[in-house]
C-alpha cells in the first residue's frame, strides 16, 4: 500500500516489521558486488528454493507534485526470490525474501540470503554491522554526491520589476 508519508506508515507497524522493511530496502539498493563479496560463502550448500529467482514487470504509479491523484507512470522490471539458506552452513532457520529492481537473479538471491540471516536473532548483530551499516553509509554518500552535482548545475533566475512607464521611456531613448 502506498502512502503520502512513508514514515507515518512505518511508525504504525510493529518494530520488527519496520526494521525488516528498512533492511530489505537497503539490500535491494545495495551494489551487487558488495553483497557478493560478503555473502557468496553463505549461498553455498543446499539452498531450499521456495520460489526461485524470477523476473517480471511491476506497474509504477506517480503523483503530480507528490500529492495529486495517482496515475500509472509505466512498468519496471523486478526480480523476486524466496529461499531458505542451508541451516548447517549458516545456522539460520528463517526464510529470506527479496525484491530487487532489474533482472539480476544473483542480486535477488544474495538479498534473500541476507534477509534470512538478519532475521536470526543470534546472527543479526554481526550481519547488521557487516552489511547494513556500510550499505547505509554508501547509499547516503551516493545521495550526497548526486545532490552536490545537482546543486552545482542550479541556476537561479530572478526578475526585476520595472516601474510603470519606465520601460517605454528606455525604448524611446534608444530609437
Amino acid at each position: 500500500m502506498l502512502h503520502n508519508d512513508y514514515t507515518k506508515a512505518t511508525k504504525e507497524l510493529p518494530p520488527s516489521t519496520a526494521a525488516r522493511q528498512t533492511w530489505m530496502a537497503l539490500l535491494a539498493r545495495a551494489p551487487e558486488a558488495f553483497l557478493e563479496e560478503h555473502l557468496a560463502s553463505q549461498c553455498l550448500g543446499n539452498l531450499e528454493w521456495l520460489r526461485p529467482s524470477e523476473t517480471g514487470l511491476m506497474m509504477v504509479q506517480g503523483r503530480a507534485g507528490g500529492t495529486g491523484q495517482r496515475f500509472n507512470l509505466g512498468e519496471v522490471s523486478l526480480t523476486r526470490c524466496v529461499l531458505k539458506p542451508d541451516a548447517h552452513l549458516t545456522g539460520c532457520q528463517h526464510v529470506g525474501v527479496a525484491y530487487v529492481m532489474g533482472s539480476s537473479h544473483r542480486h535477488a538471491q544474495l538479498a534473500a540470503v541476507a534477509d534470512a540471516l538478519l532475521q536470526e536473532p543470534a546472527l543479526h548483530p554481526h550481519w547488521d554491522q557487516l552489511l547494513l551499516r556500510p550499505i547505509s553509509a554508501l547509499l547516503s554518500e551516493q545521495m550526497q554526491e548526486k545532490n552536490a552535482q545537482a546543486q552545482a548545475t542550479k541556476v537561479e533566475f530572478f526578475t526585476v520589476a520595472r516601474e510603470a512607464g519606465q520601460g517605454s521611456q528606455e525604448e524611446g531613448e534608444d530609437a
